[in-house]
């Protein structure tokens, strides 16, 4: 996305106003299309008066070929239609939203770990919502670490601006510990911070069906709109801005899979968006075999291999409801987040004269859940006919897997046994202090008893005092 002008979006969040300014903004640099980004942001061509764009001050602009700032990724877009932790609703994200009020050149995503559209793991700050009403684990992989690790504290929904700026703030002082970011966002800002009792658990979902009109509760619907091409008419944009205003829709929200949906259509006005979709010619039910794939924005090459393999797929009746796929080439910065990885190998050095055929190495994730972050080579250097066959055999396997035990992971972890473990729960808020985990907000080191707390301990959520807490027996 370097060669590509980058319209910055909180969140894939913005008003059908918004979106039509951004429409006639592009149209008067002469586009006729736009596309959508991986990490929900609005993407122009390199091709275009960089002058003109440089002027446009309403628009947050990350110019190609330039180091500047990132788009905030969330999972707003799944909310209200997809399964999601009660306490996060479309308001909430929202709110929290707004704190962002500075670029920030660090990737922040801010998801909820029961809905599957979003990627929880794709940033160097990955907020996932806990079970706690507003608070929030936080998994950190800075540019330069290879691993991600997790903040040894909860971080309350008001304080993920001024946590994310305090860490990109510190990245100076090149920190490799999770332990030391930690002591320096401490020393830097007052937090609202809450000790963590229990490991994040990350639910295993199929990855959903996210096109066409669907039902919400009873009375309203949401459309998805997906493009084959990533190339969105203006024309139609602008229209369709019109009807969400007429409609009294308030937000559109970008997927990271270079689509878009639009929430709370009113069933009176179910009709009019039928005919809208219909009279601009609209498909809106292609097939999952499609959906389920990320590409390269603009790449040709990737487009016409997904097209390859898609039909072959489809010749075979081959389903694969459930798995994603992503295109990509060996050099690739960054991590994967689909269920299966085609990779192109690049061609060897010094033999640029000489043509040579493409081979591709597939990989896919740990229990095929990409939340793993754990990716395992199933075979390397095949040629592009073989890759069909493979891709099946993968799917085959994935099915046969679907519904077993599931490997506990660090990041995804599925109950199976009911475990009962002892616990101190504060009776003022229900706070809990696990010995496993101690309380890193007052320096209490992991796997120190209860009883071995200080006379003077409180509460790091309320403040009451040691003797509030209750022993119980904690059902997991």
């Amino acid at each position: 996305m370097k060669d590509l002008n980058r319209i910055i979006v909180n969140g894939g969040v913005l008003s059908p106003g918004e979106l039509k300014y951004i429409c006639e903004v592009a149209e008067g640099l002469g586009l006729k299309t736009i596309s959508f980004g991986s990490r929900q942001d609005i993407l122009f061509p390199k091709v275009i008066d960089q002058k003109k764009l440089r002027e446009l001050d309403n628009l947050q602009i990350v110019e190609s070929n330039t180091v500047g700032y990132e788009n905030i990724v969330s999972s707003y877009v799944s909310a209200d239609i997809f399964p999601s932790t009660s306490w996060l609703t479309s308001d909430r994200y929202l709110y929290i939203l707004e704190q962002f009020r500075k670029q920030l050149k660090l990737k922040v995503n801010i998801t909820d770990p029961k809905q599957r559209l979003v990627p929880l793991f794709t940033g160097h700050l990955n907020f996932i919502a806990s079970e706690y009403e507003d608070y929030w684990y936080l998994y950190v992989r800075l540019p330069e670490w290879e691993k991600t690790q997790m903040y040894p504290a909860l971080i309350y929904s008001w304080d993920l601006d001024r946590v994310s700026m305090a860490i990109e703030a510190i990245l100076k002082e090149d920190p490799e510990t999770i332990e030391m970011i930690f002591e320096l966002v401490t020393d830097t800002i007052e937090t609202n911070n809450r000790t963590i009792d229990k490991p994040l658990e990350v639910p295993f979902y199929p990855f959903p069906y996210y096109e066409g009109m669907n039902r919400i509760g009873a009375d309203k619907y949401w459309l998805g709109l997906y493009w084959r091409n990533n190339k969105y008419d203006l024309s139609f944009l602008k229209a369709m801005c019109d009807l969400c205003s007429e409609s009294k829709i308030g937000k559109i929200s970008i997927t990271p899979w270079k689509s878009f949906i639009v929430k709370g259509i009113p069933m009176k006005s179910k009709l009019l968006w039928e005919k809208f979709l219909g009279k601009h010619g609209i498909n809106v039910r292609h097939s999952m075999l499609e959906l389920n794939w990320h590409l390269p924005v603009a790449n040709k090459e990737a487009i016409k291999l997904k097209k390859f393999l898609v039909t072959n797929f489809d010749k075979n009746d081959i389903s694969t409801y459930g798995l994603t796929f992503g295109i990509t080439d060996y050099t690739r910065e960054g991590y994967y987040f689909t269920s299966i990885v085609i990779e192109k190998n690049t061609l060897p050095k010094g033999l640029t004269d000489f043509k040579i055929r493409d081979t591709y190495n597939l990989l896919y994730a740990k229990n095929f859940d990409p939340n793993t972050r754990d990716y395992i080579i199933h075979v390397q250097d095949v040629d592009k006919m073989e890759l069909p066959g493979l891709l099946m055999e993968l799917s085959q396997l994935y099915f046969e897997e679907l519904g077993t035990e599931r490997e506990d992971l660090s990041s995804s972890k599925v109950v199976i046994d009911t475990i009962e473990e002892e616990v101190y729960q504060c009776k003022e808020c229900l706070t809990i202090y696990n010995e496993i985990y101690g309380d890193i907000t007052q320096n209490i080191e992991p796997n120190t008893s209860f009883e071995s707390l200080p006379d003077d301990y409180i509460c790091s959520l309320c403040e009451a005092p040691k003797s509030s807490f209750k022993k119980k027996i904690l059902v997991k």
